[in-house]
């Protein structure tokens, strides 16, 4: 009996010994984790995670029982939206993974690395993000460092330029309007003239060129050449050339029109080539003699010594029958106070040589014409001939006179009466006077044919009863006359 209790003790002791040995065992340690074959993570339990965002971005997975961190996963590392919609682009079309350098163009980043690498393909390099190389985004000089050729003296050399003359003595005096031609192209190898990049640049407003056609301005010095003259050169059509263009196709026997521009490309070869030329500004340009202003006041005026021009762009665009504005907008970063300095100006020939033995003043055409002792017309000039307030003489005068560069003797009991003056006054002589450069008196008192201050109001505005033309045509008439040409006056 107490044998057989003890074997099954024994029996029973053996069964509760194997039975412990095939239970599983509680381990307090962390849990086995792999990574998976596509880079995701497995864990020992089944769905038993926390998920949790840093600051970063970055992606925390917590396991849930212990709250101990599994694995964290940056940005870079997950499938995002974009990075999934391009897989299923590729695989859709069956093509190779996106490592291949494929770029999509609602893809901003994509269309940014494509452009670069187009650029480093042709050799050239898109400066990088301010904040990748230029923190403080001043462009300082340390973020670009000089070319290797600048020994940091940064001068304006031109390396072909001659050393500069010694300065020597300039004579003061009144420039001839109509005297100097327009010179040749220059050689483009000649640099000693080319205009500065600082200091002395001239300024001018965009608004200027606005509304300017060369080929416009290029009829204009054809006109010019042809005795009949548009009054400034400008680049612009109006009633000016209109009239011009009548006149040089009498006086030419041509038909010229202003819409054909092969007619007037070949004409312009045959008077004397382009309609543009360089000019080089001599040190007697830049000097003078030149008035800081001109007031409008007539004993302001009075004060002076002399009506003159108030700068080197004045005298040039007079001298080359051009509008100044116009002038400036043709050479935009020249320095008309530097003589060397090349300029583009109108080449508009010699004047007009014929002796004129009639003159025509019609105030209903504002225009001036000049016929030859055959009466054949030699030449034509846009004028403007007397007001309602202050008219013109009427019928059949003579020219009884010449004056260049004449004075004005002002008397408001004879003529008009300006501003507050009531006192006879002497204005001196220059091309800024109210007769301009020019005094081609008549038999009339009081009454002649003169000269402006602004010749590009000719013909658009009135005036004393006097018949007024631009300086040069002015000056070219008072060469071709002598006293006795008769001067008519039609309606």
């Amino acid at each position: 009996m107490f044998r057989t209790i003890f074997i099954l003790s024994a029996l029973a002791a053996g069964m509760l010994s194997s039975g412990a040995l095939a239970a599983p065992t509680r381990d307090n340690g962390p849990k086995p984790v792999r990574a998976a074959a596509d880079g995701g993570i497995l864990v020992a339990q089944d769905g038993n995670l926390d998920i949790y965002y840093d600051a970063r971005g970055n992606r925390v997975i917590v396991d849930a029982d212990t709250g101990k961190v599994i694995a964290i996963q940056p940005p870079q590392t997950r499938l995002d939206r974009r990075a999934l919609r391009r897989e299923m682009r590729l695989r859709e079309l069956g093509r190779a993974p996106a490592d291949d350098d494929r770029y999509y163009l609602d893809d901003p980043e994509d269309m940014a690395r494509f452009r670069r690498k187009q650029l480093e393909e042709e050799g050239r390099v898109i400066p990088p993000p301010a904040d990748e190389y230029d923190p403080n985004s001043d462009n300082s000089v340390d973020a670009f460092p000089p070319s290797s050729q600048d020994d940091g003296s940064y001068d304006n050399n031109y390396p072909d330029a001659p050393a500069p003359a010694e300065p020597g003595t300039v004579k003061r005096q009144p420039l001839d309007e109509a005297s100097i031609d327009p010179m040749q192209p220059a050689a483009p190898t000649d640099q000693a003239a080319l205009p500065p990049r600082e200091g002395g640049k001239t300024t001018v407003d965009p608004s200027l060129s606005l509304g300017a056609r060369q080929d416009v301005a290029a009829l204009q010095v054809l006109l010019d050449r042809g005795g009949a003259s548009p009054g400034v050169i400008d680049g612009r059509f109006g009633s000016n050339v209109d009239k011009a263009l009548a006149a040089y196709n009498e006086i030419t026997g041509s038909n010229l029109r202003s819409t054909d521009a092969v007619g007037i490309q070949a004409a312009l070869a045959q008077s004397g080539g382009d309609a543009f030329a360089n000019y080089t500004i001599t040190p007697e340009d830049a000097a003078g003699p030149y008035v800081a202003s001109i007031p409008e006041d007539y004993s302001q005026k009075a004060q002076l010594d002399r009506m003159g021009y108030t700068s080197v762009t004045e005298a040039l665009a007079e001298r080359f029958h051009m509008d100044e504005n116009y002038l400036k907008s043709l050479n935009p970063d020249a320095n008309f106070n530097r003589p060397g300095t090349i300029i583009k100006v109108a080449n508009f020939g010699r004047l007009v040589s014929t002796p004129v033995a009639r003159i025509v003043a019609d105030k209903s055409k504002k225009e001036v014409f000049a016929y030859d002792a055959a009466g054949k017309l030699v030449a034509a000039y846009p004028a403007t001939i007397g007001s309602s307030d202050t008219p013109s003489p009427s019928g059949i005068h003579a020219v009884s006179r010449v004056a260049l560069d004449p004075n004005y003797t002002y008397n408001p009991s004879i003529n008009f009466k300006q501003g507050q003056n009531d006192k006879i006054l002497t204005i001196p002589p220059g091309p800024n006077g109210p007769v301009g450069s020019v005094w081609i008196a008549l038999d009339k008192p009081t009454y002649g044919i003169h000269g402006t201050p602004d010749p590009s109001k000719i013909g658009k505005t009135e005036s004393h009863g006097c018949v007024r033309l631009t300086n040069w045509d002015a000056r070219e008439l008072a060469k071709l006359v002598s006293p006795g040409v008769t001067v008519e006056f039609v309606d």
